[in-house]
C-alpha cells in the first residue's frame, strides 16, 4: 500500500488529526514526545496523530509556517481547528482536543 500524502491524511473524513511538528535535536520536542504518546492512548479511536520531522519535511513545514517547534496543529477534514507552539501538558492538550472536536461534531 502506498503511503498517503500529508494532504490526504489531514483532509480525510472522520476523526480529527493532531500533527506534531518536531525535530530530533529539539529539547522541548523530546519533552513533548511522551505527552503525545499519553494523549494518543487517551484519545485512541477518536483522534489520529501524525508526527512530522521538520528537517525531513521542509515543504510541509513551510506550507504551514512552522517557525518554532514543537508546533501542534489540530485538523478536521483539512481545516485547522487549533494551533500552538511549545510544550503543552497532557491534561491541557486532552481538554483542548475535546473542546475543539465538540465544536465540529
Amino acid at each position: 500500500m502506498a503511503k498517503k500524502s500529508f494532504q490526504e491524511l489531514i483532509n480525510a473524513p472522520g476523526m480529527p488529526v493532531l500533527v506534531d511538528f518536531y525535530a530530533d535535536w529539539c529539547g522541548p520536542c523530546k519533552t513533548m514526545a511522551p505527552i503525545i504518546e499519553q494523549v494518543a492512548k487517551t484519545q485512541a479511536g477518536k483522534l489520529k496523530i501524525i508526527k512530522i520531522n521538520v528537517d525531513h519535511n521542509q515543504a510541509v513545514s513551510q506550507q504551514y509556517g512552522i517557525q518554532g517547534i514543537p508546533t501542534l496543529i489540530l485538523f478536521h477534514q483539512g481545516r485547522i481547528l487549533w494551533r500552538q507552539s511549545g510544550v503543552v501538558p497532557a491534561h491541557q492538550l486532552n481538554q483542548i482536543i475535546g473542546q475543539q472536536v465538540a465544536k465540529v461534531a
